[in-house]
């Protein structure tokens, strides 16, 4: 081979890779997002379940009694939350109609757990960061 044919080979080359990584990279971001998505509809069927079984009463008032109630209508342990760094189980729970949103409790820094309204049962991502698909995980 000649010098310019492998320039032209190694020119072809970065072009397939400019192309297909951008694909490749994302589909992380996407697994993610699906998880996501599943998880929270597992914990809404299993949270409107315990609602029609028990006279239309939402389950916890706090985080212990949350996962207590929910545990007959989940499939294996609580499930633990797929955003951010270390996947926490933890569930901030709020009530007397506090509007959930995705920040912490400053209202500046995002904690990446779940966040439930024990007066009407919603359940989010406790997380306003947005994800790979640009739709912030509190609006999942």
């Amino acid at each position: 081979f000649t010098l310019v044919e492998l320039v032209v080979v190694v020119m072809i080359l970065g072009i397939l890779v400019a192309i297909a990584l951008p694909r490749v990279v994302n589909i992380s971001g996407d697994a993610t997002d699906n998880a996501a998505r599943q998880s929270l509809s597992s914990l809404r069927d299993a949270i409107d379940t315990f609602a029609t079984q028990n006279a239309g009463e939402w389950p916890g008032t706090d985080e212990a009694d949350f996962k207590t109630d929910l545990r007959p209508y989940l499939r294996g342990p609580f499930p633990k939350c797929p955003v951010g760094d270390g996947e926490a189980d933890g569930v901030k729970v709020v009530s007397a109609g506090t509007p959930l949103f995705g920040t912490g409790e400053d209202g500046s820094a995002t904690t990446k757990m779940w966040a439930y309204d024990n007066s009407s049962g919603e359940i989010i991502i406790n997380d306003s960061a947005a994800s790979r698909s640009t739709t912030p995980y509190d609006e999942f």
